[in-house]
């Protein structure tokens, strides 16, 4: 069973599974034509986040965060009259992506452990048969680019590549983008460490450094995807994951931890105190997020420790269930696809892979097609800020897919895009599913709420889609929070996606009716 965003991921990576390939194979197959299909959101010009399953091993992790350019550092912007960093733009695009390198990790890892053999021509064909005969635009990508349009077409190669005769393309109209088939077919030839060493690499490098960017051929060469330990929560209802800083991870685990001390099952599904109570305990992870979580390297905390229960009690219990905490710290947009794979031996991958805003940087590379990200844009140019800008940092992600190996025997992937949406969506459909017993695809379809900012949403209220009975509405206002209502089925909430593995080998999917997505299963 694969889920994604696109439904067209969901059938290549489906594709590959029918043909004898594994999990980690079809989801890199998932990868790329979602990058085809859904470019607005998702590129090979962006970073990744891998969680990876298999029954009767500990789960592994792969970080495919790309770092700061050597250049990059405050003095590098002051030179040019700056003291933020740009959003847009070739000096937004100043990290390495790591998505491919990701790729290329994970199919090492696929090989050494699962026998993995099919070639990348096979994995990338369904992405290049779109890319070269083009794909129906969604109505989520004519809205972003009509959205952005005036942002970002003055930035190099996006004119060219995202808008017809200068206009915003049409939903149902075919988009092509023969420069990024080229960029596949040659990665499938030459392998995809020629993205970092090879002569994509030394073209990647000429084009941003045509366009300004402070990335250069060095920071390419010097990077690779890494193994990881995930993090671990010991829940009720079992063991879950999620990836290490520098992502969000554990801010996921933190709310589920907290949750899990709160007495859930007493409270109604999808009431106001439900709500309130995930509500409440995000800000109590999110206060720890804004305190401490950067780049691994330069954390004053291990992220494990805040998942142990002398850390997890004291934030369940400063927790007033008849008031809200004053709020609006949010951390910024994010844009973002996650997809799940389970193969027929239960072999499951949680994955999510941006290029953070809406088209990222907004610039298209003249030679490769690529659009690059602009995730170093979340950068601090104030020194001894907790996400300074350095030269070779990592930046602080949103992205973290989710993984749950329960006492039962079921093996659950899970997560959405959204920024600070990501762990509240995570949290919802976890213990909507599990806890409330809801079926995985009326966990997903169910009202959702947001605190804070997400894609295409910069204010911190708590948002509501307009679902929710106004008697949980009012009643949440009476608690204190400040409340926005947004429409039924609303894009902001993010693309959730599910995939439940059951001990006799059934599978259970669910796609976010939000996205353009669906289940493929056979």
């Amino acid at each position: 069973m694969a889920v994604a965003p696109h439904f067209l991921a969901s059938r290549a990576a489906i594709d590959v599974l029918k043909e004898g390939g594994d999990a980690i194979e079809a989801m890199v197959a998932a990868a790329a034509t979602i990058a085809m299909v859904y470019p607005h959101m998702t590129g090979l010009g962006g970073d990744a986040f891998w969680l990876i399953h298999e029954p009767g091993q500990e789960p592994v992790a792969i970080d495919a965060c790309g770092g700061a350019a050597a250049r990059a550092n405050p003095w590098f912007y002051a030179g040019r009259g700056l003291d933020t960093i740009p959003v847009r733009g070739p000096l937004a695009a100043n990290t390495v992506a790591g998505t491919v390198s990701g790729w290329e990790c994970a199919l090492a890892l696929s090989k050494r452990r699962w026998n993995g053999r099919m070639p990348l021509s096979r994995l990338f064909a369904e992405a290049i048969r779109y890319a070269e005969q083009g794909v129906p635009v969604t109505g989520s990508q004519m809205r972003s680019t009509r959205t952005k349009q005036a942002e970002l077409e003055s930035q190099p190669g996006f004119r060219e590549h995202f808008l017809v005769d200068g206009e915003t393309p049409q939903e149902g109209s075919l988009f092509f983008q023969t420069k990024m088939a080229a960029t596949l077919r040659h990665l499938a030839r030459a392998g995809l460490d020629d993205f970092y060493r090879g002569e994509l690499a030394q073209t990647i490098a000429a084009d941003l450094a045509a366009c300004g960017s402070p990335l250069a051929l060095a920071d390419l060469n010097g990077y690779r995807a890494e193994l990881t330990k995930p993090l671990a929560l010991e829940h009720s209802l079992g063991k879950l994951y999620n990836l290490p800083p520098p992502t969000q991870g554990v801010v996921s685990l933190m709310i589920l931890g907290i949750l899990d001390r709160m007495g859930l099952n007493q409270m109604e599904a999808d009431s106001a105190d439900y709500v309130h109570c995930v509500v409440e305990a995000t800000k109590q992870a999110f206060m720890v997020r804004d305190a401490y979580i950067t780049d691994p390297r330069d954390m004053r905390i291990d992220a494990q420790d805040c998942l142990k229960p002398e850390f997890l009690n004291p934030l369940a219990k400063a927790i007033n269930l008849d008031q809200a905490l004053p709020w609006g710290n949010g951390r910024g947009p994010g844009d973002t696809v996650w997809m799940g794979v389970v193969d027929g031996q239960g072999r499951a991958v949680s994955f999510i892979q941006s290029i953070y805003h809406e088209f990222g940087s907004g610039v298209v590379l003249e030679q490769s097609g690529l659009n690059w990200q602009n995730r170093g844009c979340s950068f601090s140019l104030q020194e001894g800020a907790l996400n300074e800008l350095k030269p070779g940092r990592k930046p602080f992600h949103t992205l973290n897919p989710a993984l749950a190996r329960l006492h039962d025997g079921r093996v659950m992937v899970y997560g959405t895009m959204g920024g600070d949406g990501q762990p509240q969506t995570q949290a919802a459909v976890f213990t909507r599913a599990m806890v409330y017993g809801q079926g995985l695809q009326q966990a997903v379809n169910a009202p959702r709420w947001l605190l804070g900012r997400t894609w295409g949403r910069a204010s911190d209220s708590l948002k509501l889609e307009a679902r929710f009975t106004g008697e949980v509405v009012e009643s949440l206002r009476r608690r204190g929070h400040q409340i926005e209502i947004l429409q039924d089925f609303d894009e902001a909430m993010g693309h959730a996606g599910a995939i439940v593995w059951h001990p006799d080998g059934a599978l259970e999917g669910a796609s976010d009716p939000r996205s353009d997505g669906g289940v493929a299963s056979f």
